[in-house]
């Protein structure tokens, strides 16, 4: 049996597949089994997939219908045979320490359920553009929650005790779009919950995200959500909530974003495609004509 069940969704993820395996089989701590579970893709995704689980016998590639992220995550969950499992999206990358991390506060610290990381963002080229600060101690992060921040915790970081998850009931069907903020709660209502102040995963920001393309759905029931959470404590939802939801900028706002990111870290060349796809998107702007400049410049 392996210490841990690392559970991966797939659906039409073949842009990015390759580095996030990679990245997991390349771990330190190497006792894992590597569930891969295929949300009916139409593209090269399980090809690719099938191509590692012949070479490295951890990889499990289960195939099924297309039904939604709720539903493939739970039938991982019902294949999963670690003591722990760990979350891993398909776009994103898992530092080469991050299991071997985890597992050892995991195993100093029984009363943690749900152990979560600060993460580098990169963007869609694999460029880093900003590091992230989450907080890192169970009170500290169980208020974020509660005022509806799902980012306190990175669900692609996260590692957690499965028999935890599994008396907590799993994801939520009804929380399709928010089911890794429903989760903390039922899991902080059981036990504690951190984070680790290193940065443990490259978490890659990119416009084919939930977080960009169903950013007005994940608004409209985090409310319910936290109210549940509530009703669960024996609480009454303070009368003033209300949450400051995030929004992501138009396109060419964010490839000039990325852009001078990339040349901060002396990343010329990304930093050229994004000002040549910002230009496209918005030729009649002064600050695309400015980045397009300092690109081709180099600085």
């Amino acid at each position: 049996m392996p210490a841990i069940s690392v559970l991966m969704p797939v659906y039409n993820a073949e842009q990015y597949l390759r580095p996030a395996v990679e990245s997991i089989l390349a771990q330190t701590f190497g006792d894992f089994e590597f569930l891969i579970v295929d949300d009916g893709s139409t593209d090269c995704s399980i090809p690719i997939v099938k191509e590692y689980a012949a070479k490295d016998p951890r990889v499990k590639l289960i195939e099924r219908p297309h039904t939604g992220l709720n539903q493939t995550l739970n039938d991982g969950l019902k294949m999963a045979r670690g003591k722990y499992l760990a979350r891993m999206d398909a776009d994103d990358i898992s530092m080469p320490t991050r299991f071997e991390k985890q597992i050892e506060y995991l195993e100093s610290h029984p009363e943690c359920v749900l152990l979560g990381s600060r993460v580098m963002l990169i963007d869609t080229y694999g460029s880093p553009f900003s590091e992230s600060f989450q907080k890192l101690t169970h009170e500290e992060i169980d208020a974020e929650l509660l005022r509806g921040s799902g980012w306190a915790l990175v669900h692609p970081s996260t590692m957690m005790r499965r028999e935890v998850i599994m008396a907590a009931g799993g994801y939520n069907p009804r929380c399709h779009v928010c089911e890794d903020h429903d989760l903390y709660l039922r899991m902080a209502e059981r036990g504690r919950v951190a984070n680790l102040p290193e940065i443990l995963l490259w978490y890659r920001r990119h416009y084919g995200s939930i977080n960009h393309t169903q950013y007005e759905e994940q608004y409209k029931i985090k409310q319910s959500i936290v109210a549940e959470a509530y009703s669960r404590r024996g609480q009454s939802m303070p009368k003033d909530w209300s949450f400051k939801r995030w929004v992501p900028p138009p396109l060419s706002v964010q490839l000039r974003q990325w852009g001078w990111a990339a040349l901060r870290v002396g990343n010329v060349p990304v930093a050229r495609r994004h000002a040549v796809s910002a230009f496209k998107k918005a030729p009649l702007s002064p600050d695309s004509w400015r980045l397009m400049f300092c690109a081709v410049r180099g600085r």
